[in-house]
C-alpha cells in the first residue's frame, strides 16, 4: 500500500471534475488512513514511536504485523495490523476480529475534513466505537493521518 504524497494529493486534488474523480480519491485515502492510525494506536498503545530507543527494554515491543482484509464501501483493503510482544495491543480503528467497515473512513475523513478539536473527535469516535478514547490517542492518531489528508 503506497502512501500518496502531499504533492500528488494536492494534483488529484485539483484534477477532480467529477464526484466519480473524488470518490476515486477517497477510495485511494481510505486502506494508507487507516494504516496510519493503526500505526499511531500502536505508538500510543506502547508508549513510545518506532525505533526510538526509549522502547529497548520497555517490557513490551513491535512484533511485526498479521494482514487483515476489511470491506470498505470502497471496496475491499488490505491492512498490515501491527502485533506487539506481549500480545495486549487491541486497536479501536478496527476490531480484532472486525472485517466490515461500516463508512468509518467517511466518518475519519470527515472529521479532519471539518477541523474537528480532539474533543470532537473523541466524541466521534465514542459514537462510531462506543468506546471511550483519550485526548493524547486522538492527538497521536491526527499528527501520523493529517499530513495524508492535507
Amino acid at each position: 500500500m503506497s502512501i500518496m504524497s502531499y504533492e500528488e494529493y494536492n494534483e488529484r486534488a485539483k484534477s477532480c471534475k467529477t464526484m466519480s474523480d473524488l470518490n476515486d480519491l477517497l477510495k485511494d485515502l481510505v486502506g494508507p488512513t487507516m494504516q496510519k492510525m493503526l500505526e499511531a494506536e500502536m505508538s500510543q498503545h506502547l508508549g513510545y514511536e518506532k525505533h526510538d530507543p526509549k522502547g529497548i527494554n520497555s517490557g513490551n515491543s513491535r512484533n511485526g504485523y498479521s494482514e487483515k482484509s476489511v470491506k470498505t464501501v470502497h471496496g475491499k483493503k488490505s491492512l498490515q495490523v501491527p502485533r506487539d510482544r506481549n500480545g495486549s495491543f487491541e486497536p479501536i480503528v478496527l476490531g480484532k476480529y472486525e472485517t466490515v467497515d461500516n463508512d468509518i473512513e467517511e466518518r475519519i475523513i470527515s472529521m479532519y475534513a471539518r477541523g474537528m478539536s480532539t474533543r470532537d473527535i473523541n466524541a466521534h469516535m465514542k459514537e462510531i466505537y462506543g468506546v471511550d478514547v483519550s485526548s493524547d490517542m486522538v492527538s497521536a492518531i491526527t499528527n501520523k493521518v493529517l499530513p495524508l489528508i492535507q
